[in-house]
C-alpha cells in the first residue's frame, strides 16, 4: 500500500513521547491516523480485529524508524479492551491518546432489517466506543497529564440517510455519548478531553462491504470509477482522503487543542449544510 505522508513543515502538531492506541488501524482512517501519529512522535499501538492488517501498519511505522505495536482487538469484547490497556500500561505505564476509529457500515430499510443486524451495528459502533472510552479513562486517571480521546462519529450521525437507520443512529449516539462523558470528566476534574470527528464521504475500504458500492463497481468497472460516480453527488464534488481526517484527529489528540472538549469536528465537504 502506498501510504501518504504529510510534510514536516512545522504546521503539523508534534506529539513528543505520547502513547497512543488507535483502533481500526488495519485500514482506512485508522491506518492513516496510526501512521500520522507515529510520524509526529507518538508510540502507537495499532489495534484491529484484523490482526494481519494491524501488523502490516505497525511494520510500515517501524520501517520509518518509529515505534508501533500491533494488537488484536475485538471492539465488542471487554476482556479484549482490558488486555489491550494492560499491555499498553505494562510497556509504557501510561496512555495519552485513544482514537476509536474502528466501525462497520450497514444499510437496509428498517422494515427489512433483522434484529441481529441492528445489534451487530450497535455492538461495534457504539458498545465498542463505550468500552474503549471507559477503560481509557480508567487508565488516564492514573496520571496527572490526563489524555485525549477521539471517537469517530459521522456526518450521517448529524443528517438522516434513509436506508441507513442503524448506522445513523449508532453514530448520532457516539456524538452524544462523547459530549456527555466530556462533561463528566470536566465536573470530576479529570484532565481528560473527549471529542468526535464526523467525516462525510471518505475513500476507505469500508465501502467495499456495501452492496450499493459493489453494484457501482459492476456497472462502471472499477473502485475508482465507483468513487467518481458517488463524488458527483457530493456537495464539494469530491470525497476526502483518509489522511485528511487523520490530520483533524491529530489536532484533537495534540496539546494544540487542550481547550477543546465535547465538540463534533465535522469534515464533510458541506454535506450537512
Amino acid at each position: 500500500m502506498n501510504d501518504k505522508s504529510h510534510p514536516d513543515d512545522g504546521s503539523v502538531p508534534k506529539l513528543g513521547d505520547k502513547i497512543a492506541l488507535v483502533t481500526g488501524a488495519a485500514s482506512g482512517i485508522g491506518r492513516a491516523t496510526a501512521l500520522l501519529l507515529a510520524g509526529q512522535g507518538a508510540a502507537v499501538f495499532c489495534a484491529d480485529i484484523a490482526l494481519a492488517g494491524a501488523e502490516d501498519t505497525a511494520q510500515v511505522i517501524a520501517s520509518r524508524a518509529r515505534t508501533a505495536t500491533p494488537l488484536h482487538l475485538d471492539m465488542t469484547s471487554e476482556p479484549h479492551w482490558q488486555a489491550a490497556f494492560a499491555e499498553v500500561l505494562a510497556r509504557h505505564r501510561r496512555v495519552d491518546i485513544l482514537v476509536n476509529s474502528a466501525g462497520i457500515s450497514f444499510a437496509a430499510p428498517v422494515a427489512e432489517m433483522r434484529l441481529e443486524d441492528w445489534r451487530r451495528v450497535m455492538a461495534v459502533n457504539l458498545d465498542g466506543i463505550f468500552l474503549g472510552t471507559k477503560h481509557a479513562i480508567l487508565a488516564m486517571r492514573e496520571h496527572p497529564e490526563g489524555g485525549s480521546i477521539v471517537n469517530i462519529s459521522s456526518a450521517s450521525g448529524l443528517r438522516a440517510s434513509p436506508g441507513a437507520s442503524a448506522y445513523c443512529t449508532s453514530k448520532a449516539a457516539v456524538s452524544m455519548f462523547t459530549k456527555t462523558v466530556a462533561k463528566e470528566c470536566l465536573e470530576r476534574g479529570d484532565n481528560i478531553r473527549l471529542n468526535t470527528v464526523c467525516p462525510g464521504g471518505v475513500k476507505t475500504p469500508l465501502w467495499k462491504s456495501m452492496p450499493m458500492f459493489q453494484e457501482l463497481i459492476a456497472r462502471h468497472g472499477s473502485e475508482a470509477a465507483a468513487f467518481r460516480v458517488m463524488e458527483e453527488s457530493a456537495p464539494s464534488g469530491r470525497f476526502a482522503e483518509p489522511e485528511e481526517i487523520a490530520l483533524a484527529i491529530l489536532y484533537l489528540a495534540s496539546d494544540q487543542s487542550r481547550s477543546v472538549t465535547g465538540t463534533d469536528l465535522v469534515i464533510d465537504g458541506g454535506y450537512t449544510l
